[in-house]
């Protein structure tokens, strides 16, 4: 009976805009000969076609937290700072949807200071964290069926041990619906 008294509340973000395509300025290959007749639009749409786009993030209620106080996983399976965006697309009354999920890296680990960037330390041996991994990524799994893992923290540097740590776990885990990548953006840049 206290239902009355409860107002869900999402922390997130919506933004739904409409797209004009115009394709006025053709490039040479689009030109047609002088011996092809020209050819009339179908209908307006393929003139200037209008898109629908929306982006739809939520943050999760489980492990939100300042950065550098809160990281990791818990003994849940939760992900601190997690993150679920949504962008669609619908167009010729057709909607594309496409997913991209954003936490921190699922082993138990931690930084202590405020001074920028302090060393990231392992808080837990790698049997302690294999239960909690697995419980983040079924989840996952249960949610999005497939998915692609995509490492983006240092691999040489400072943050090498907890790179380290979650292949190590992607690879103790062993499931043929995870893929992972390692992207160092300090290689890159």
């Amino acid at each position: 009976e206290v239902d009355f008294w409860i107002i869900p509340i999402i922390q997130g973000f919506v933004q739904i805009e409409e797209l004009v395509v115009n394709y006025s300025e053709s490039s040479d290959d689009d030109k047609s000969s002088p011996d092809t007749p020209p050819q009339e639009p179908s209908c307006v749409d393929d003139v200037h076609p209008a898109f629908l786009v929306a982006l739809i993030s939520r943050r999760s209620r489980h492990r939100a937290g300042m950065r550098y106080k809160r990281r990791g996983v818990d003994k849940n399976g939760n992900v601190a700072n997690y993150v679920e965006t949504e962008q669609l697309i619908h167009v010729h009354n057709h909607t594309l949807s496409y997913i991209q999920t954003r936490g921190s890296v699922p082993v138990f680990w931690s930084q202590v200071g405020y001074r920028y960037n302090p060393r990231p330390r392992l808080d837990k041996s790698e049997n302690e964290t294999v239960s909690c991994f697995r419980a983040h990524f079924e989840e996952q799994l249960k949610n999005y069926k497939k998915q692609v893992i995509i490492n983006l923290v240092d691999q040489t540097g400072r943050e090498k041990i907890i790179g380290d740590a979650y292949l190590k776990q992607v690879l103790l885990y062993n499931n043929a619906n995870l893929t992972y990548v390692s992207f160092d953006f300090h290689e890159h840049w």
